[in-house]
């Protein structure tokens, strides 16, 4: 999955070193199936949340504060430093069984060890909204994902808004200006969120946002992905469409030091994870191959919206088959723990 014949994206080197496109204008799109569960099933359970957090501003948290410790976790892989940043947490609209209808009280069972916080009461799945930023010798700094947004972005008919992320930024000590490539796994709202401001501007001014060719082909002209952030990202011309396995800052280099883009298809029809090789030690930022434990104890389990099932189901065994084979670590964008290993045929995660 290192592969150093793959293409690159000609960025700078560190220093020393839907099912398919979408034809029908009023095709109903996740985002309307997701309003009409949060109606039928629950739309109280996202009020407290949100009549918590001001409408006009970013959570805060006192200094020191479980909820701060929680919004970030840094660990080294090599010569990287990556920081989990989670932009918001809250519970999903309707029920778990729902979502994930094939899962049996077995793979519900082996979830619950693997992340107990996901389970909230009457069933209800909770869930962190997290994004990724990875560091590079000289500072560079490459962002996995810009979760749900503020106020005003397309995640707000469903998700906990405001996020949060800027903030978190702010407290590791990166300006917008110093994200020099945004990867988006893929575009559903809950991972473009701050993207683009709601007027269209685009958040981090100098970075090329990378995403798949095939993600961005899917989308019919009236999608709300084309109109709120493909569209102004290629008005600013910072959208980068990339065709496959790419590798990010070159070239991948013997011994490990990459970051590079893997097509998982499934979730979406561009979906993408991201490796990141420090050399020895590996991380595999999944975007949603699996969102939920229920999955990465059953790779087999089927979530209500992945465009193409079948397909999402060998992304994911693929994915994690490769972690298990190199050792690698999991790094999820909505299980509570930002850092997992992989389920192994015993049973239970590897230590990490």
């Amino acid at each position: 999955m290192n592969d150093p014949t793959v293409p690159a994206v000609p960025f700078a080197e560190d220093p020393g070193a839907g099912a398919g496109p979408e034809t029908a204008p009023d095709r109903p799109g996740r985002r309307r199936l997701l309003r009409g569960a949060l109606a039928v099933a629950g739309a109280a359970a996202l009020r407290p949340l949100a009549a918590a957090t001001p409408a006009a501003a970013e959570p805060a948290e006192p200094a020191g504060s479980a909820a701060s410790a929680a919004a970030l976790v840094v660990r080294r892989f090599g010569r990287y430093e990556v920081l989990a940043l989670l932009d918001a947490h809250g519970p999903f609209p309707g029920t778990a069984q729902a979502a994930f209808p094939d899962a049996t009280a077995t793979d519900w069972e082996r979830a619950r060890r693997l992340d107990p916080a996901a389970f909230g009461p009457g069933d209800t799945w909770e869930l962190d909204f997290r994004c990724y930023a990875v560091r590079r010798p000289g500072g560079r700094v490459t962002l996995v994902d810009t979760g749900i947004g503020p106020v005003g972005s397309p995640a707000s008919g469903w998700a906990p808004v405001p996020g949060r992320l800027p903030a978190v930024l702010a407290r590791v000590g990166i300006d917008p200006a110093d994200v020099e490539t945004v990867v988006l796994t893929h575009l559903h709202e809950d991972h473009y969120g701050w993207s683009v401001t709601p007027e269209g501007v685009p958040v981090f001014p100098n970075a090329r946002y990378v995403v798949q060719h095939a993600e961005v082909a899917a989308l019919g002209p009236t999608r709300t992905a084309r109109t709120y952030v493909v569209e102004p990202l290629l008005r600013a011309d910072q959208l980068h469409e990339v065709d496959g396995h790419t590798v990010l800052g070159g070239r991948a280099r013997p011994g490990g030091g990459a970051i590079t883009l893997l097509p998982t298809p499934g979730h979406t029809p561009g979906h993408q994870s991201v490796l990141v090789d420090g050399g020895g030690d590996r991380l595999l930022l999944t975007g949603d191959v699996l969102v939920h434990a229920v999955q990465l104890a059953s790779p087999s389990v089927r979530y209500l919206f992945e465009a193409d099932p079948e397909t999402a189901r060998h992304s994911r065994e693929q994915l994690l088959g490769e972690a298990r084979r190199t050792g690698a670590v999991l790094g999820t964008a909505h299980l509570n723990r930002p850092f997992v290993r992989p389920w192994t045929p015993a049973g239970h995660t590897l230590p990490h």
